[in-house]
């Protein structure tokens, strides 16, 4: 197999799997791509920062109003470098828009310390440290702001020219 076929079927796989709608993390849905088989917050250390959400379930309305906050702001995941992770104690918890394994998704609750009926906002640096944990929706602006201050994210932003 040549080296751009290499590039290529990566890439067409992604945008085949690629949710239709225009809803950046929307509420958990069937517009979800594929089954990520594990995750754990070690495999992302000094790649990604990791912001997760934990819920009893999508009907949640707390879980309801921080996805809506998230709506549209996928760009400013990505250059972040932030991956958003969603863990429902009924449901299916997703990774980046990967559906994870639910053993995975109760090590998060155990390794975060949050219950199963409890809603939570955890900001996980790339250093692996907890940034912020919150027990109320909030606001992206103010997650982004709070990444944007951080002394890694300014070299980012200097090496990356933003």
């Amino acid at each position: 197999m040549n080296k751009s076929a290499l590039i290529t079927l990566p890439l067409l796989a992604f945008f085949i799997l690629l949710p239709a709608s225009t809803s950046t993390y929307a509420q958990a849905s069937p517009n979800h791509a594929a089954m990520m088989p594990s995750f754990n917050l070690s495999s992302q250390k000094w790649k990604n920062r990791v912001l997760l959400v934990f819920a009893p379930s999508s009907n949640n309305p707390a879980y309801q109003q921080q996805m809506q906050k998230f709506q549209g702001h996928k760009s400013a995941f990505v250059e972040r470098d932030l991956i958003l992770v969603e863990v429902l104690t009924d449901g299916n918890s997703y990774a980046d828009s990967q559906q994870i394994d639910p053993s995975s998704a109760a090590r998060l609750r155990d390794r975060l310390q949050v219950g199963a009926q409890d809603f939570r906002v955890i900001l996980v640096g790339k250093d692996g440290g907890v940034k912020r944990r919150q027990t109320t929706p909030v606001q992206a602006k103010a997650i982004f702001e709070q990444i944007d201050a951080m002394p890694m994210r300014q070299q980012e932003m200097q090496k990356r020219g933003s």
